[in-house]
């Protein structure tokens, strides 16, 4: 049986509850779980850093290793030790 690919381009799904928290967050009138909300859902649906980014097709995998680096670099500036960069300064 061949494994089912989402088309890279697929939107990714989302609740009005993810809106109001991205909404929020724009305004600057966020509380912490809205934060936290929007910040999850960036990173686990829209980029999809968690997800295995192969398609069999180029032009698909090309996308979704696109959103997938976008990602991990929001993962990266959430992980950096910046203790460590300032040290090294």
């Amino acid at each position: 049986m061949a494994i089912k690919y989402p088309e890279a381009a697929t939107p990714p799904e989302w609740e009005q509850s993810d809106a109001a928290a991205f909404q929020a967050l724009e305004r600057g009138e966020a509380d912490a779980a809205q934060q936290q909300r929007a910040l999850r859902w960036l990173v686990e649906k829209a980029c999809g850093t968690y997800d295995l980014e192969y398609r069999p097709d180029p032009r698909e995998h090309a996308f979704t290793s696109g959103r997938r680096f976008v990602g991990l670099n929001v993962v990266k500036m959430l992980k950096i030790k910046l203790s460590a960069l300032a040290e090294k300064a």
